[in-house]
């Protein structure tokens, strides 16, 4: 009976009852973060293929290093960075004219400027590889034909920039209206008194925004800077839905995970594929560690 009556006060225990509560978010942080990161680890040492497991030791970490895999890094670093070049001003300064009292049809530009992001990757995809496409007839070189120009082989070409071109206009296209909501929830914790007591001041529009509006959204800025690290180098599906696969010319759609899918999954060596995937998680983190030493988010007393 003490058991019983013990069990059914669990969780009323101002103790117990805390962990009660978090304990389905340790368990998945347990089975879907902390144990696949292990396993990755271990794989990343050994020769694992559909039946047969060998340790090899550095072995996957010394065959890594070639043409492919610097390719590979290199398209995916080039993508995040001219993703972040581009997703965040622009909605930086959508979300504060969209905020502005003077802006019409406010909810009608925030709803249609959202939309594509509840649309499936799958789906954008595919619809932008029959606007990228190589035929005349393709819509983006239609609307080119009518200014003279020739058509242009947008993800098959020589030139590497047209294929930077269509990922980061997929890019922009989906993710332009999450990065303004962003901001726009930003923008509704700003006190108006400040604004008001620059107006009185005598500051402009520009003013208001390069003292008030770009400093005190820092956190958020921040916040899609760090995610937007992450997207970039974990880019794929736009690419694979692009090329319709894995394969692009000249590796100009390659990123990280497309050669960690290639070769962990294609060619079914997971112990190499782990390596890969060990190599972007360092990456990551230490390109998002020093990002955010540098935004002052590691200072004491912050």
């Amino acid at each position: 009976m003490n058991f019983k009556r013990w069990l059914k006060s669990v969780p009323y225990s101002q103790r117990i009852a805390p962990y009660v509560f978090i304990s389905p978010f340790i368990i998945i942080f347990l089975l879907f973060f902390v144990y696949p990161a292990i396993s990755t680890v271990i794989m990343s040492f050994q020769e694992v293929v559909p039946g047969h497991v060998t340790f090899v030791g550095l072995e996957n970490f010394r065959n890594l290093f070639n043409a492919d895999f610097y390719k590979a890094v290199s398209n995916s670093l080039i993508y995040t960075v001219i993703t972040i070049a581009v997703l965040i001003p622009l909605p930086l300064v959508l979300s504060v004219l969209l905020d502005s009292k003077k802006m019409v049809g406010k909810n009608f530009f925030r709803a249609v400027l959202f939309l594509p992001a509840l649309v499936s990757v799958v789906v954008g995809g595919f619809t932008f590889r029959l606007i990228f496409g190589e035929m005349p007839t393709a819509l983006l070189n239609s609307i080119l034909a009518l200014f003279g120009v020739q058509p242009v082989k947008w993800l098959g070409g020589p030139a590497q920039w047209t294929t930077f071109f269509a990922l980061l206009t997929l890019c922009t296209w989906r993710w332009l209206g999450v990065n303004i909501l962003y901001y726009l929830s930003g923008l509704q914790s700003i006190p108006t008194e400040l604004y008001e007591s620059a107006y009185i001041d005598g500051a402009g529009a520009w003013q208001k925004f390069k003292y008030i509006t770009i400093p005190l959204l820092r956190p958020v800025t921040v916040y899609i800077l760090t995610i937007s690290i992450y997207g970039g180098l974990a880019m794929f599906l736009e690419s694979f839905m692009l090329f319709n696969g894995n394969r692009s010319p000249g590796g100009a759609g390659l990123t990280i995970i497309g050669y960690l899918y290639r070769l962990g999954w294609e060619q079914a060596n997971i112990g190499y594929g782990s390596a890969i995937g060990l190599i972007l998680l360092v990456i990551t983190l230490s390109i998002n560690f020093i990002m955010l030493k540098y935004a002052g988010l590691f200072k004491r007393g912050e």
